[in-house]
């Protein structure tokens, strides 16, 4: 690792586009004073955040690593330290971070930090890092000494990862089992914010909303509603939840499928399509609850108690009021998977994916194209 004159050591936070850059510009401003107050050295730190696509065609870790070598190399950094939101594999264990301090760059795969509390892990993270490639934590040799924060704890399923004769890291982090998996998971799913999915549905949407205005309306819906249990309208619901998503799914073309037989690609492909079902899963769940505000509000509306209890023999209370809306938003759901083949795929894959995965899945949709 270099180290600039007067005390200064440059810091260059790598980020691929989308969330890492987010996340980047968001704690740069208090990484100076942050990484100066623990290193109690009088050391003083200067941050900045470039952003760029530097994980695009390669999931390759040592092919990043040399990427992230060189782009260091040809600037004035003393360290850099690289985010991407792409899920990263190292032996068959999913990386967290790589760490290499004969060159002062670390390589950290976001999603391993899981979905809750990104930000504050992913500052822990970079803080720990830069502190590791400067020689500011305990004496010894680089890489001797283990991580803190984020990388320890009784439950989180971290633990030091093994590195080839070849490879440039000299210290690694994986998470495995179970645990290290859902993590991934959860961390991948952040990553695309299926959150996103209900603006990108907006012609399956307004089907689903004519089918609840028209559902509500219907007296035999009103019958249907009053009889139903509540074990059937959670079947009811679970299954147009799952109709839409399969839907969507397979009408959009989301499922990732791969060519390769070794068992990590095969586990890799698994990951990929587990996130999609949950992002996919998610979104559509956010759907059905706006469906479902939205139908109750208008059964408040339009609905006639005397026509109501002239058809269902039952009065109109709160408990019809909300067993109808419940019911109609599964019916209305149902109505917006048939809508949702009106959008077009490149609507539905940029309101499920991150930038980054839109990327790599787009690459991959151009090799089997070849």
């Amino acid at each position: 690792m270099r180290v600039s004159s007067q005390d200064v050591t440059v810091v260059a936070l790598l980020a691929d586009p989308d969330a890492p850059t987010e996340i980047a510009q968001r704690m740069a401003p208090m990484l100076p004073d942050r990484l100066a107050d623990r290193s109690g050295q009088g050391r003083r730190f200067d941050v900045e955040v470039v952003s760029e696509p530097f994980t695009a065609g390669t999931e390759d870790l040592s092919t990043l690593t040399r990427r992230i070598m060189d782009r260091g190399r040809a600037e004035s950094w003393d360290i850099v330290v690289a985010l991407t939101d792409l899920p990263l594999h190292s032996h068959g264990r999913k990386l967290v971070v790589d760490l290499s301090h004969e060159h002062g760059l670390a390589l950290l795969s976001l999603p391993s930090l899981g979905g809750f509390r990104l930000q504050t892990r992913t500052r822990q993270a970079v803080e720990e890092a830069v502190l590791s490639l400067a020689g500011l934590q305990a004496e010894g040799p680089p890489g001797s000494q283990p991580l803190r924060g984020p990388f320890t704890g009784r439950l989180a399923p971290v633990h030091p990862g093994q590195i080839g004769e070849e490879e440039i890291a000299d210290l690694r982090y994986v998470v495995s089992g179970p645990r290290g998996y859902l993590r991934v998971l959860g961390g991948m799913v952040r990553a695309n914010r299926p959150w996103r999915l209900v603006p990108g549905l907006s012609k399956a949407l307004a089907a689903a909303l004519a089918t609840g205005a028209v559902a509500t309306v219907n007296s035999t819906i009103w019958s249907l509603a009053t009889y139903l249990s509540t074990p059937r309208l959670v079947i009811a619901m679970v299954g147009s939840v799952a109709l839409m998503t399969g839907w969507l799914i397979v009408d959009a073309n989301l499922w990732h499928r791969t060519d390769e037989v070794s068992p990590e690609a095969r586990k890799r492909a698994a990951l990929y399509n587990a996130s999609t079902i949950v992002t996919v899963g998610i979104g559509v769940i956010v759907c059905y609850v706006g469906l479902m505000v939205i139908n109750l509000v208008w059964a408040l509306f339009i609905l006639n108690a005397r026509a109501f209890v002239s058809v269902t023999r039952t009065p109109l209370h709160v408990t019809e009021y909300w067993t109808l809306a419940w019911f109609v938003a599964s019916v209305a759901t149902v109505g917006g998977a048939l809508g949702s083949g009106l959008e077009s795929d490149e609507a539905i894959r940029a309101a499920a994916y991150s930038k980054r995965e839109q990327e790599r899945r787009s690459v991959l949709q151009d090799d089997h194209g070849d």
